[in-house]
């Protein structure tokens, strides 16, 4: 008896000991030189939960707040299952997004999306696919293939909405964007299938960033699940997207549904001969290096990160013009303006009218400059880094905050909303020293000057009525910009600025 329990205490002493070591060798990673400070957390958790919790959206998490006066503004932490580095060094960013590094971005993301995503191409793949992009998303593809088409859809929903007496901000940018991206890439399809596409990237979960761990409870198990039940749950599934449901059906069958919907409609037109859309026809061209399987790929990934980031800023934006009286009637003046200006009171804005929007650009720039909270340059460097003293290992993924644009310095009151600070300013620069609500460098968002002007055209027609916004609505942050009370505006036919 006494042997056995000797026997234990030897077992129980090695297992305290394998993982003091395990312990110690997470909070004290290895590094070809001296790593910046910081602390890495719990292991595998890291700092995750803590990162990821909700703040306002106009300010720095109590998380980054609390580390900068602790460490200084270069910092290392654990997140999302991996080591990082956290830099609010404006400098630094700068030269870290000038460099050809891979996108540093969770392995969470890479499972969800796909090998051939956005996020982990190369930077030869991504030169290209963006040079192929901006065929139809650069001022010039705006300007001749997508821009009435926003028009008119917007102009649309806005009527719905006053029809109503209320409209969601976020869900009608989506609506509207799905609506011409969906036509642009596939062309005329099924209403069946168009619609279907539709509920599928509206209902796709939005919790990217998780921990990437696979098996049953986590976010990433959830969002990559393939049911093998499909055929028995497919009535359920898609009452459930009929619905609006985000439960774990809709997160097994999202992905995988997405993707055999393109590729079907894909192949069907190719066989037929039929036309293909316009975006569709741009990646799809490129034969030599494109396959259907990647030009796929790739069109998924970008309808969820425009679905994901464009309407949400959007309706941030609103909610500060709804704050701010003179905001809201300066936008008013001008669109009246615009409208007055038309012959043909049903016209289409024109290229013209949207470049004449000097003011609602100053408030576009703004919003973006205020609610860029979060990292703008991710990168994984593929060899180590020496930031004086401290060393940013190779594999490690480095996030870079936007901080100049809170910097006294370079904005006066930085935490105000306050868009005549872009007077006199050029309004049609994505990215400056002390700008960077689209990232930096050779990774620079390719959907930047889209989603700038699907916002500008939305402004353009809520402006068209006596808008209001309750007061009660609050902008959050967890990651994602999040809407606790949602995002909607009052607004009626009987309001209508130009009746």
């Amino acid at each position: 008896m006494v042997e056995v329990y000797e026997l234990w205490i030897v077992i129980v002493s090695l297992i305290v000991v394998k993982l003091s070591h395990w312990i110690y060798q997470w909070r004290n990673p290895r590094c070809n030189g001296k790593l910046p400070p910081g602390s890495m957390g719990f292991p595998i958790m890291g700092e995750t939960f803590q990162f990821m919790k909700p703040h306002d959206a106009l300010q720095f998490s109590a998380f980054v707040k609390e580390r900068i006066l602790r460490y200084g503004p270069v910092f290392r932490t654990s997140l999302f299952g991996g080591n990082a580095i956290m830099s609010m060094d404006n400098e630094l960013n700068m030269e870290i997004a000038k460099t050809t590094h891979i996108p540093g971005v969770p392995k969470s993301i890479t499972r969800l999306f796909g090998e051939n995503n956005l996020f982990v191409q190369s930077i030869e793949s991504h030169k290209h696919v963006r040079s192929l992009t901006f065929q139809m998303l650069g001022s010039d593809g705006l300007r001749i293939r997508t821009m009435k088409d926003i028009d008119l859809l917007s102009h649309k929903h806005m009527e719905e909405g006053a029809r109503k007496g209320f409209l969601d901000v976020k869900e009608t940018l989506s609506t509207i964007l799905i609506e011409c991206l969906a036509k642009k890439v596939m062309g005329d399809i099924e209403p069946g299938s168009a619609k279907e596409l539709a509920l599928c990237w509206r209902n796709f979960p939005s919790g990217w960033f998780r921990l990437p761990f696979n098996f049953p409870g986590m976010g990433v198990y959830n969002m990559m699940k393939v049911s093998i039940f499909s055929n028995l749950i497919s009535n359920i599934y898609m009452h459930k997207l009929n619905d609006g449901g985000r439960d774990g059906i809709v997160s097994w069958q999202a992905r995988k549904r997405m993707m055999k919907l393109l590729k079907e409609a894909v192949l069907k037109k190719i066989t037929s001969g039929e036309e293909l859309g316009e975006f569709f026809k741009i990646i799809y061209g490129e034969k030599d290096t494109m396959s259907v399987d990647k030009a796929i790929e790739y069109i998924y990934t970008f309808f969820l990160i425009a679905n994901e980031t464009t309407p949400r800023i959007l309706a941030a934006t609103v909610k500060l013009i709804s704050k701010n009286p003179k905001v809201m009637e300066e936008l008013q003046r001008e669109h009246a303006e615009i409208f007055r200006g038309k012959k043909d009171k049903e016209a289409s804005l024109t290229w013209e009218d949207y470049k004449s929007m000097t003011f609602t650009h100053m408030v576009i720039n703004e919003s973006l400059r205020i609610t860029s909270t979060v990292p703008v340059v991710l990168r994984t460097p593929d060899h180590d880094i020496q930031v004086g003293d401290n060393t940013i290992p190779a594999g490690w993924i480095f996030m870079g905050y936007s901080s100049v644009h809170f910097n006294p310095e370079k904005y006066e009151d930085p935490l105000v909303f306050n868009p005549w600070r872009w007077k006199g300013k050029d309004l049609s620069a994505l990215v400056s020293k002390n700008y960077i609500p689209f990232g930096a460098g050779p990774r620079l968002c390719v959907g930047a000057y889209f989603a700038k002007l699907m916002m500008a055209i939305f402004i353009h027609y809520l402006c068209r009525y006596r808008w209001s916004m309750k007061a009660e609505i609050t902008v959050t942050r967890s990651y994602v910009l999040m809407f606790p009370h949602g995002c909607d505006v009052q607004i009626s036919e009987d309001t209508k600025v130009d009746n």
